[in-house]
């Protein structure tokens, strides 16, 4: 069989980097074909080139067996390709008929006609009833969670006759019953002869949905196996260049004083009665299903967000805490989810962002000084390895792990007691993940408080001494880590106690 898409020695080079070398792929028609590989190794540049955001440097592609160049993004629509991205591109004031026909919409009597309103209702309708999912077209996409959100991201690239669609980390902020929707969704595709790239870094996932996998390492490509023929210690093995004996580190230490104690906080209609407590040395583990409320109530706790009743202690002092600056001025220290959104000022230098938590530290009275500025962030880019061609690379064009290592970086740089990890490690590599573990480790080792919030159970049962599990805004549980096991979190996380 021909393959749909075939690249052969393709190469990029970006300023000190050699993000993709002398990669050759093949892809068939209807295949659902895996790519995985570590933060760095290649896949973001590929997924560009494929669409025309970056060009080649060298090397051919080919669709069905003829030679093209994809100059732009609308070369890569004109051969059928086209991508959904881990943060969706969309718009949510905007109606779902109108997200589906973004940039292209239907019009009267030709392209100088009114808008066909009526029209690209009518066929987002279709398309969306295409992929099972009955939506109004005329409601606001803000309306619609985001794995629905998701189905009209599809259905806006079957709207353009796509034949190859490309998912970039799909499932990242889905329910698992959202991602089994999606997976069911996928197959649909697959069997109407649609091809996928399917591109994650969870493992599982991977296994469970993909005909094929290709692994790749440092810009090239390591194998192409049919994934009956891999298991998942294969994978990471591939994708890292070793085996990865403890993907959880644990350090154990001894525990010290309580450090932080909250007791009966609450805010309206978000979370209700939440007490818990945090000693120097430990890790303590929020779990519980997407919406339990476990964000919600650290945002509180540091601050940023306001609640409505309850207290909050600080080595056993009652603390009054309105603003994240009275929580770092504590002690406290916050690595939000959102690191793009939230953590990172992505068109500034690693410089900037490693040191704008604690800019009074390098700086001459008013002014900043800039050689302690990259000093730190130098010492930051040797201690945490991330992978960069100097302090002064704008964090945008970091890879997803090496910005996660930046924002970790930033907080280790007040020197805090308490540190808030917010899913520390959603959509970084198996490699990344252990050095993020390792982190966490060496702060434990030095006597600081951890609260890990993850979606992870194996993280949460690999790292965490006690777990508190959240439900519909409540604690549902407190388990210790000798007790716990993955049925007792979901048992708690549902509701069924």
């Amino acid at each position: 069989m021909q393959p749909f898409l075939e690249l052969k020695n393709v190469s990029k080079v970006f300023p000190g980097v050699k993000a993709l070398d002398s990669v050759d792929l093949e892809v068939y028609p209807g295949e659902i074909h895996g790519i995985i590989g570590e933060n760095g190794a290649g896949k973001s540049t590929l997924i560009k080139i494929l669409t025309g955001a970056h060009k080649n440097d060298s090397g051919k592609i080919f669709i069905e067996g003829k030679e093209v160049s994809i100059d732009n993004p609308k070369d890569a629509l004109n051969y059928g390709i086209s991508a959904i991205y881990q943060e969706l591109n969309t718009i949510p004031q905007l109606s779902i008929a109108e997200n589906v026909f973004l940039g292209r919409p239907l019009k009267k009597h030709g392209n100088r006609g009114l808008l066909d309103i009526a029209q690209m209702r009518k066929k987002s309708k279709e398309l969306l009833n295409e992929l099972g999912q009955e939506v109004d077209p005329t409601v606001k996409l803000s309306s619609l969670g985001i794995g629905k959100q998701q189905m009209v991201e599809i259905a806006k690239a079957l709207s353009i006759k796509t034949r190859l669609l490309i998912m970039d980390e799909p499932t990242s902020s889905l329910t698992e019953k959202e991602v089994k929707d999606l997976f069911a969704t996928i197959r649909g595709l697959k069997n109407k002869g649609i091809t996928i790239i399917f591109i994650s870094h969870r493992l599982e996932e991977v296994m469970k949905i993909c005909d094929r996998v290709t692994v790749m390492r440092d810009g090239k490509k390591i194998d192409t196996l049919p994934i009956d023929k891999v298991d998942k210690n294969q994978l990471i093995k591939m994708m890292v260049g070793h085996s990865l004996d403890q993907q959880y580190p644990k350090v154990r230490t001894e525990l010290g004083d309580e450090v932080l104690r909250v007791e009966n906080l609450n805010k309206n209609g978000v979370f209700k009665n939440i007490s818990f407590y945090v000693r120097r040395g430990e890790i303590v583990g929020f779990s519980g299903l997407v919406g339990s409320g476990r964000t919600e109530v650290m945002r509180a706790v540091f601050g940023a967000d306001s609640y409505d009743s309850g207290e909050i202690y600080i080595n056993g002092k009652k603390s009054k805490i309105s603003c994240p600056r009275d929580a770092m001025n504590q002690g406290m220290a916050f690595l939000t989810e959102d690191r793009k959104g939230q953590g990172l000022i992505l068109d500034n230098t690693i410089a900037f962002n490693t040191n704008i938590a604690s800019l009074s530290k390098s700086s001459s009275g008013v002014f900043l000084d800039n050689k302690k500025l990259k000093g730190v962030a130098k010492n930051n880019i040797n201690e945490l390895s991330i992978k960069t061609p100097s302090e002064n690379f704008i964090v945008r064009q970091l890879s997803g792990g090496n910005q996660q290592k930046v924002v970790i970086a930033k907080w280790l740089n007040t020197k805090a007691n308490i540190y808030i990890f917010d899913e520390p490690t959603r959509g970084i590599d198996v490699g990344a993940k252990v050095e993020v573990c390792n982190i966490i480790g060496s702060l434990v080792e030095n006597n600081c408080a951890i609260i890990l919030i993850s979606s992870e159970l194996p993280e949460i049962l690999g790292l965490c001494d006690r777990i508190y599990v959240m439900h519909e805004g409540k604690i549902t549980a407190e388990i210790d880590s000798a007790d716990a096991t993955q049925e007792k979190i979901m048992h708690a996380a549902s509701g069924e106690v």
